[in-house]
């Protein structure tokens, strides 16, 4: 198992590459530990939470709300949780958010980990330290930003992760090499999702790249003021469609990032288009949709990148270079009518 240590604003977390579930307790008391996951993880990998004071929630973004945080807190309480206590997230995104949101306000603040089950939240939704919940139509608009005590790469989870959800963790890999890593976009032409499922080393080496990515974006502009806004590449219009359409988190992102490419032609001159809208394809990723076009502009300018009149839109300049256009409400929405 590969330890390293990465160090925050004001804080630190330590990760464990290629570990396993088995190797938890030498990060965290047993004794002291409740473990958060849903029933789609749990029944899949019973026998892995044996010896651990486990909650089991429903599955689905449609739980990420403060009733369910509410319903948690109330059982934290019945366990007799203190501020010794650490919570450890054993899921996807879904999971991860709410067990952060939930440790950064339980007692005004306890410890808590991760163990991301899927390959979104082993390359994006685990690291980073965005925590929070949706509120009716928009996407984390309550939340902290703290980083987690440690992050735990089992990568034995995806053994039982569904076609879809692999397709859907591909999205935020190919979204790091547009505005990151050229060679990274290249690689990923050269071989294909079923690669990356039938070698673990592949895979492996592929969720460490990633994960590096976003840390290291993260350690420079940790609360996004400046470089971070940049992780947000296809997300505000793909935030908007995800919430209105019922869409797969990264299906959204990855419709998100095909008009982003359109909007940075006419933005910014960026001439590749066709070849990221292919490789999202090759990926088995949507890219072209219909979709009432007010209704998620009404959704899209609640989003929090925007700034007063204006909002903060992540464009490419070529692949592997992402930029973070201001574009005025009113223009964008003459832009948005018009894709």
């Amino acid at each position: 198992m590969k330890h390293v240590n990465f160090k925050f604003s004001a804080s630190s977390t330590d990760f464990y590459f290629a570990g396993g579930i088995s190797h938890l307790k030498q990060v965290t008391d047993p004794g002291a530990t409740v473990i958060i996951t849903d029933e789609h993880v749990y029944k899949a990998h019973a026998k892995r939470f044996k010896g651990w004071n486990t909650i089991v929630l429903k599955a689905g973004e449609d739980f990420k709300v403060q009733a369910t945080v509410d319903a948690l807190v109330e059982q934290l309480i019945q366990l007799e949780a203190d501020r010794k206590t650490t919570l450890v997230g054993v899921g996807g995104g879904v999971i991860t958010d709410l067990t952060g949101y939930l440790a950064s306000v339980y007692m005004r603040g306890i410890r808590f980990g991760f163990i991301p089950t899927s390959v979104l939240g082993l390359v994006d939704a685990s690291i980073g330290g965005k925590n929070g919940i949706d509120v009716g139509m928009y996407k984390n608009m309550v939340g902290v930003i703290r980083q987690p005590a440690f992050i735990l790469h089992d990568m034995a989870f995806l053994k039982s992760l569904p076609q879809g959800d692999w397709e859907n963790g591909f999205a935020e890999i190919i979204k790091h090499a547009c505005i990151k890593d050229a060679a990274l976009f290249a690689d990923l032409e050269g071989h294909t999702l079923t690669h990356y499922q039938r070698r673990q080393q592949s895979i492996c080496d592929l969720v460490q790249r990633n994960a590096l990515i976003k840390i290291n974006v993260v350690k420079k502009d940790e609360f996004e003021k400046a470089g971070r806004r940049l992780l947000n590449f296809g997300h505000t219009l793909g935030h908007a469609l995800e919430t209105q359409y019922e869409l797969l988190h990264g299906q959204a992102i990855s419709i998100g990032m095909t008009y982003a490419c359109h909007i940075s032609e006419q933005l910014t001159g960026f001439k590749q288009t066709g070849k990221v809208v292919a490789l999202l394809e090759k990926y088995k990723l949507p890219t072209y949709a219909s979709f009432d076009k007010q209704k998620v502009f009404n959704v899209l300018k609640m989003d929090k990148k925007r700034e007063r009149s204006e909002m903060n839109y992540v464009l490419l300049e070529k692949i592997g270079r992402g930029v973070i256009k201001s574009i005025s409400l009113k223009q964008l929405e003459r832009i948005i009518q018009a894709l």
